[in-house]
């Protein structure tokens, strides 16, 4: 690859921030070690000082940490962050994540996601990412459409969690990682002592013309019930890029909504009960067939696109009970997409869908001794996915219909000694069931079972300074669509491929992590966490360079090996005044028997927020940074020049101001693209967004 201008600038910023670490290391030595359980991670930065993101609490099976303190690299995208972003896609709040971005286009149905490398536009993150809501398992496929349909107004928290190793707790096959997304609650609108809340949101994007509104209604019923409903409507024309070009196809409608209740019963109410519906829908003239990328012979097509989520779920935290913290969730996830008059001869009217039915069940049993804590967890999952496809004109060779049956129980086991060493252990089975449909020749059945285990430690050698290091080893199976499709575009179809060998990943993790507590200035937070992985990847499915046109070669093949290795950065300074967060990756990754680079490589890149506050005027403003540095690979044929896109942003919230006309008011601004920059990301299929000036403005009615 070549990296030049701007590779320098990345490893400039990441010396840097080393140097910046180090000499917060020399100024807190004398700092003395802490507990590292809950209550005292909650007070790190300081009992009066601020917390950076690496402080925010991680949700998971063991003990509860923060990010600072997990072995593994993991972002949380907090309701604040998401509001500020203003995005209209949830790709668009990774800007931020260090090895994590979208590919694919901004259309509002094209967009997929790569975490460390794994997704591209002709391999996107399906299965080799896992995508959660509410702990629902979301996933669809097709041929020049998105994996992701949904509204970032729905949720409060995005839980990023990169590299392998989250297989153990969420599914085999996770090669790049986890991503956890978390609806909002009438709890968060509600204040002790309040009964309900009406709140009303309204914006607009200047690119194009886009507008949001969105009602929301929170109701307490009684003391231990309470009820959510709200809903979005979006919409927005063709939008123009950095160079004036309007690209088509990009234009768009959508509805969403959710309903949620929560039911809290038991002795202290350690009993929760919640039960939600998600829903959002697009319905497009005219629009482009291919969502992924500009292609104008693929022509336009009229589609609808529903994403329907039910979750039901159950937890006992068992307070008094150190054997007992329970949940359990089943949930019903269908994504259908109807595609009707298209302008192309060869696209009939169609419909393509995923169905999936999973449950999930899991208890941690906690073990407290003088010296020790030990958090034992054991799991089970299941699922069950319909992959349906109709045309006109008969089967489709490029969706093939069938079903996905996955069994799975794993376990883990979090040793915390001496209240600095952190041991995690654990291994997960799959039974994984391939049926075709009777459309789909022959009977090529498969069942495969997959062994994913991990080993992670983490060392804290004082409150300032800890190293952390993680083994963790998955595998993954081909889907129904690499099993079973032969190329669409052959007069003389490719066969299928049912005899595919799961892919493999062995993972290693090494980094270390700093946070100081009053650096500089009285309840300020300095922390910083790097790691540096290495992934080995046995089994790669690709597409057959052999299958051409009138041969009987398989469309799908294992085609060797490859490695991925790089090294991601993440951190923040928080004063009440001021705060500046950092983010930053250098990734590499080759097809090792062929020695060529992977195009699903991103290219290096550094993202930097500066901004202050006014705290007694309820105001945060700043500027948001990415500097992107230039390569040869990607999703198109590169090269990919660097470029560097800023953001400008501004959020008030009147809350400290003495006047009751502003209660509840909360108005976020700001301008994308501040200089027009025309750009494209390697992994993009069209070039981004030109300048876009961005207002909302939100009033919450409370009783």
């Amino acid at each position: 690859m070549r990296r030049t201008t701007r590779r320098v600038s990345t490893l400039a910023c990441g010396v840097a921030l080393g140097a910046l670490a180090i000499n917060g290391i020399s100024l807190a030595q004398d700092v003395e070690a802490q507990d590292l359980a809950l209550q005292d991670a909650e007070t790190t930065a300081s009992d009066d000082g601020r917390t950076t993101l690496l402080q925010r609490l991680i949700l998971g099976a063991g003990a509860e940490k923060i990010a600072i303190d997990t072995p593994q690299a993991v972002t949380l995208i907090e309701q604040a962050d998401i509001d500020q972003a203003q995005a209209t896609t949830i790709g668009e709040l990774f800007e931020t994540v260090p090895g994590v971005q979208a590919v694919g286009s901004d259309r509002i149905v094209g967009q997929s996601f790569n975490i460390r490398g794994i997704g591209a536009l002709e391999a996107s993150d399906e299965s080799k990412i896992i995508v959660n809501v509410d702990g629902a398992v979301k996933f669809y496929e097709q041929y020049r459409m998105g994996s992701f349909f949904s509204d970032p107004e729905l949720y409060k928290t995005v839980e990023v969690l990169r590299g392998p190793a989250s297989s153990t707790l969420y599914g085999s096959g996770a090669l790049g990682g986890v991503i956890n997304l978390t609806t909002k609650d009438a709890s968060d609108f509600l204040a002790d002592g309040q009964t309900g809340a009406v709140r009303l949101k309204s914006g607009y994007n200047s690119n194009k013309d886009g507008i949001l509104f969105s009602p929301l209604l929170a109701l307490r019923l009684n003391a231990n019930a309470e009820f959510l409903a709200t809903g979005n409507y979006r919409r927005s024309d063709d939008f123009d890029t950095g160079s004036g070009v309007t690209l088509p196809g990009t234009e768009f409608d959508a509805f969403s909504g959710l309903l949620k209740g929560s039911f809290s019963f038991g002795a202290e109410n350690e009993q929760k009960l919640k039960l939600s519906y998600q829903r959002w829908e697009s319905d497009e003239d005219d629009t482009a067939y291919s969502q992924t990328g500009t292609i104008g012979a693929f022509g336009t097509t009229d589609r609808k696109t529903v994403d329907q989520t039910v979750v039901v779920s159950y937890e006992n935290l068992g307070f008094d009970n150190p054997l007992l913290d329970l949940k359990l969730n089943l949930s019903w996830s269908d994504t259908a997409v109807e595609q009707t008059d298209s302008s192309e001869v060869f696209f009939s009217d169609s419909s393509y869908g995923y169905e999936t039915w999973a449950a999930r069940i899991e208890n941690t049993f906690e073990a407290v001794g003088e010296r020790y804590e030990n958090f034992l967890t054991i799991g089970g999952q299941f699922s069950y996915q319909t992959r349906t496809a109709e045309d006109a004109a008969g089967a489709i060779s490029f969706h093939p219909e069938g079903t996905d049956t996955k069994y799975g129980a794993y376990i883990q086991d979090e040793l915390i000694w001496d209240q600095q060493l952190t041991l995690i252990g654990g291994a997960r089975l799959d039974l994984v069931t391939l049926d075709p449909a009777t459309s789909t020749s022959g009977d090529n059945q498969r069942d495969l079972v997959l062994f994913s285990p991990k080993l992670a430690a983490l060392y804290k050698f004082n409150d300032v300074f800890s190293v952390f290091g993680s083994v963790a080893h998955t595998e993954r199976a081909a889907t129904l669509d690499e099993m079973l499709s032969t190329d669409a575009g052959r007069t003389a179809p490719n066969a299928i491929s049912p005899d595919l060998d799961p892919e493999e990943s062995n993972n290693y993790e090494i980094g270390f992590a700093v946070s100081v507590p009053d650096l500089l200035v009285d309840g300020s937070q300095f922390s910083i966490k790097t790691t540096a992985f290495h992934n080995d990847l046995v089994n790669m499915i690709e597409t057959n360079p052999l299958a051409t046109g009138g041969t009987s070669n398989p469309y799908k093949i294992n085609i060797g090996e490859a490695r991925i290795h790089g090294i991601e950065v993440e951190g923040a300074f928080e004063t009440d005044v001021f705060f500046t967060r950092f983010a930053g990756s250098i990734i590499r990754g080759e097809n090792t028997e062929t020695g060529e680079d992977l195009t699903s490589i991103p290219a290096d890149q550094v993202s930097i927020t500066v901004g202050g506050r006014i705290v007694e005027h309820g105001l945060e403003f700043g500027v948001r940074s990415l500097f992107v540095a230039d390569i040869e690979t990607g999703s198109n044929p590169g090269p990919f020049e660097a470029y560097d896109v800023h953001n400008l942003f501004l959020t008030w919230t009147p809350e400290f101001m003495d006047m009751a006309a502003l209660d509840g008011l909360e108005l976020q601004a700001g301008i994308d693209n501040l200089f027009d920059e025309s750009y494209q990301n390697n992994l993009a299929g069209d070039p981004g967004k030109g300048r876009d000036f961005r207002v909302s403005l939100a009033k919450t009615f409370t009783w």
